[in-house]
């Protein structure tokens, strides 16, 4: 028609029996119509729970149908297909997507504190971040827990009414068992208006049900001491509780919600934070996806890496590397400030009352609950009590026929027909017309005397039960005492420990009360003769004896600060830096670990085959400068000029065949240079006989050696301070740590001093099948030994002479030293030891 009136042609005339019939409509009164309809059905259709059973009426609908089903939780799994065909095609006129949606919703255990589908398959996960799977690939039945929803549903519990087609009949709601609404939450969003609500634990929500059954005048602040806040399915923590008690006052309020986490050594040189939990509804990908675009616009400072390492073993951990120099603290802070680990939960508790949208506070939410609760017991057991009633009714009946049975017999043969014989039935033995009828229904093997006993039986006890179920019926404080039992019950069995922690705060995240950068402050750098690196603060002296771990020998030790560098020297004659901020770090002196706590220094130091760290260096000029000892007896001090633009570099210029043997940082040119060699001789002279060289230098002659002899030990000794020498014999051919051999400690005393590239003096006496030092060290006491696990050894030998001979050994010796290591300032150790004594009332000699 369009088409012919474009090109001139009139339209057809009406058929003549077309009558006109226009109403006029004023447009305004239509769309506030059609608009409050369409209000109406999402009000009460869709967005909002019921605050009696907590559901929706499609999740509601779901749980139903599965019920009706026999979905569950002894029997099978079903394609979830088929459940959501079932309620589309009976039930919820409205796409597959909305059903299958809400019950994927229903199975997913960081959505639902009590998820009420146990699901097969891929039901999506912890904040969206992946899609569940299509229907057809997922399974589910009713959980446990759903049980408790629909439990008594077929004894007149609650009203049904007619589905969207009037061929079948819905729950208008559930008989929920326990505070779904409450436990569980919810969220939605309708015309005008919203809710959520926060998920609770399920003891907590019980407990403070049963006190408001009983102390109907119950306060919030009596409630709150049970339900203290929410609880949510992925733990996590909420800061400031100012607003839930608000929320749970007037039903709105809000409160944030933390991640959980731990700071830890990631790596041996840096350190992490930890997530293992995070707030509730959000997920590990929002997290991550946030902290990158944060890390690339360079407003969050600090992350070295994102990791990732979430399973089905673990659970739920993003490990974040923290780059060394800062504190790990201070970006936790801004994680929480700057990303979704820090998240606000606004609570609406919007539900629906006697088909009114109400918000609610906590007295409300658990009295509409009770109120639903008592009246489903009371439908119940008046249900039960008809259904015993009409028993106890056929009952007597038939026991009126056993005790007449010929009389019943001799009636009903001499009757025309059935409805003859009821008749009479009910005439002679004044029967109701159903124990008429169900006399001759009964067959005959039924009216034995054995059956007329279990009749009788049965007729006490349905008159007892009947009796129990009238007088809760007639009882309102029996009720409610029922009810509280049951509630009891649920709790005791599905009841879980709380998973989110609650913190008195103002809930908002900070600055960092803590720079975000690690202060440059002073620390000493330790190196364990197990090969041990670590940090530890302050440049105090190190813990006396039975401080520290009894297997912490002590091979050099550095005083520097945090974010300076230290060398490491090498029996290669090489210095490689190493940032102190990489080495793990010890906890305060005042109670130290054992330094077990340490890295292992190949973590630092790439080492050629044959090559061993000696000791450390400052990079810094500091007191007497660095001395080196050799193998061969070469001696060198080196002031330091090293370069700053070299990772790493050579300190010495060493003949061929030659090793470094002892690197130690002087505090000072008085200190005493010592060396111990194979054949028992021991030289020592003040630092300041040995002029400093550059680092090409090839050194000086430090001792003189005689033939085969070797250096073994070097070291250096603060004048005045007691010292020991300890020398372990044993034969040349046996290799460190496997043999016993024979031990001496000596006073460092007693050994004189001689000039620089002198022979020393004898440092012990060889016995037979000794032939060779095979162990030596000097240093302040107590001397510490070990073996080559680290396993501490003791040392309870009394001081021998000079030139004397050993004691057996019971077991190999790997390693000695003590437990200050070789370059500690005896001053800062005297005093100290003076302060300690002080303490206890003592004197130090």
């Amino acid at each position: 028609m369009l088409h012919m009136a474009r090109r001139g042609t009139p339209a057809p005339p009406p058929p003549p029996d077309f009558e006109e019939n226009i109403i006029d409509v004023d447009v305004s009164e239509e769309m506030r119509g059609s608009f409050l309809e369409y209000a109406y059905s999402v009000i009460y259709q869709r967005a909002l729970p019921d605050a009696r059973d907590g559901m929706k009426p499609v999740q509601r609908r779901i749980l139903y149908s599965m019920n009706e089903m026999g979905l569950r939780p002894d029997r099978g799994h079903v394609k979830c297909a088929r459940v959501v065909g079932e309620v589309m095609g009976k039930l919820h006129p409205h796409g597959d997507s909305a059903i299958y949606d809400a019950m994927v919703r229903l199975a997913q255990p960081w959505s639902m504190r009590m998820p009420l589908v146990d699901g097969h398959g891929n039901f999506g996960s912890l904040g969206g971040d992946d899609m569940p799977a299509a229907m057809r690939y997922t399974e589910a039945r009713l959980s446990r827990e759903a049980m408790l929803m629909v439990t008594s549903i077929d004894e007149d519990t609650v009203d049904f009414r007619p589905n969207y087609d009037g061929q079948e009949t819905e729950p208008d709601v559930l008989p929920a068992a326990f505070p779904n609404l409450l436990v569980n939450g919810a969220s939605g969003i309708a015309v005008g208006m919203a809710t959520n609500m926060a998920p609770h634990n399920l003891g907590e929500v019980v407990a403070a049900a049963r006190h408001l059954i009983d102390h109907p005048d119950a306060t919030l602040d009596d409630l709150m001491r049970f339900v203290p806040g929410p609880d949510l399915p992925t733990g996590g923590k909420i800061v400031g509780l100012d607003g839930i008690r608000d929320a749970y006052a007037s039903g709105r309020g809000t409160f944030r919600t933390r991640a959980t986490t731990h700071i830890e050594n990631v790596t041996p040189r840096r350190k992490g934070i930890v997530v293992t939990e995070l707030p509730y509804a959000v997920g590990p990908e929002r997290v991550k996806a946030k902290i990158k675009e944060l890390v690339n616009a360079k407003k969050l400072n600090g992350i070295a890496d994102l990791k990732d390492l979430t399973d089905r073993n673990v659970g739920l951990r993003l490990v974040i590397e923290i780059k060394n120099g800062f504190n790990p603290e201070a970006v936790l802070q801004d994680l929480y400030r700057l990303t979704p680990m820090q998240e606000t939960f606004g609570i609406n508790n919007v539900a629906l009352v006697d088909g009114q949208p109400r918000t609610l506070g906590l007295r409300e939410l658990l009295q509409v609950y009770i109120d639903h609760r008592i009246d489903v017991v009371r439908r119940r057991s008046a249900h039960r009590r008809r259904k015993r009633e009409d028993r106890l009714h056929l009952v007597e009946g038939l026991l009126v026929a056993l005790l007449n049975i010929d009389e019943v017999i001799q009636v009903i043969r001499q009757s025309d027909d059935s409805a003859q014989a009821k008749q009479r039935l009910m005439q002679i033995f004044e029967l109701s017309d159903i124990q008429a009828q169900y006399i001759l229904d009964t067959p005959l093997r039924r009216l034995t005397r054995y059956d007329r006993l279990e009749l009788e039986k049965e007729k006490e006890q349905l008159t007892r039960e009947i009796a129990a179920l009238t007088a809760i019926l007639e009882s309102e404080t029996k009720l409610r005492r029922l009810v509280s039992k049951e509630l009891g019950e649920v709790a005791k069995e599905f009841a879980t420990p709380r998973r989110t922690a609650l913190l008195e705060d103002n809930g908002q995240a900070k600055a960092a009360a803590v720079p975000l950068e690690v202060a440059d402050d002073p620390v000493r750098v330790l190196l364990s003769a197990t090969g041990l690196l670590a940090q530890t603060a302050g440049h105090g002296p190190l813990p006396a004896e039975g401080a520290r771990a009894p297997h912490d020998v002590l091979l050099s030790v550095v005083a520097t600060t945090a974010r300076s560098q230290v060398g490491v020297v090498t029996s290669a004659g090489r210095m490689i830096r190493v940032d102190v901020l990489d080495l793990p770090a010890l906890p305060p002196v005042a109670s130290p670990p054992s330094l077990a706590g340490g890295a292992p220094v190949t973590e630092y130091v790439d080492l050629e085959p044959g090559e061993t760290v000696v000791g450390l260096g400052a990079l810094e000029e500091s007191g007497g400068g660095l001395a080196l000892g050799t193998a061969q007896g070469v001696v060198k001090r080196v002031v330091p000029d090293f370069p700053a633009n070299r990772d790493e570099f050579e300190v010495i210029g060493l003949k061929d065949g030659d090793r470094v043997v002892g690197a130690v940082q002087l505090t000072g040119e008085d200190q005493h240079l010592v060396f111990i060699t194979s054949d028992a001789q021991l030289l020592h002279y003040t630092a300041s006989t040995v002029r400093p060289q550059g680092r090409a230098a090839g050194g000086v002659a430090g001792v003189k050696l005689s033939a085969d002899a070797r250096v073994i030990w070097f070291g250096a000794l603060e004048p005045g301070r007691e010292a020991r020498v300890v020398t372990v014999a044993g034969s040349s051919t046996a290799l460190p740590g496997t043999q016993t051999g024979a031990i001496k400690i000596a006073d460092f005393a007693e050994f004189p001093a001689k000039g620089r590239a002198t022979g020393g003096v004898r440092s012990h006496r060889f016995l037979k099948g000794e032939d060779s030092l095979i162990l030596a060290w000097a240093g302040p006491t107590p001397v510490k030994a070990a073996a080559d696990n680290g396993r501490a050894i003791a040392l309870d030998y009394e001081l021998g002479r000079r030139d004397g001979s050993g004691e057996k050994l019971p077991q190999a010796i790997a390693f000695l030293g003590g437990p200050l290591g070789p370059s500690i300032d005896a001053a800062e150790a005297a005093g100290a030891a003076a302060e300690e004594a002080a303490e206890l009332g003592g004197s130090v000699d």
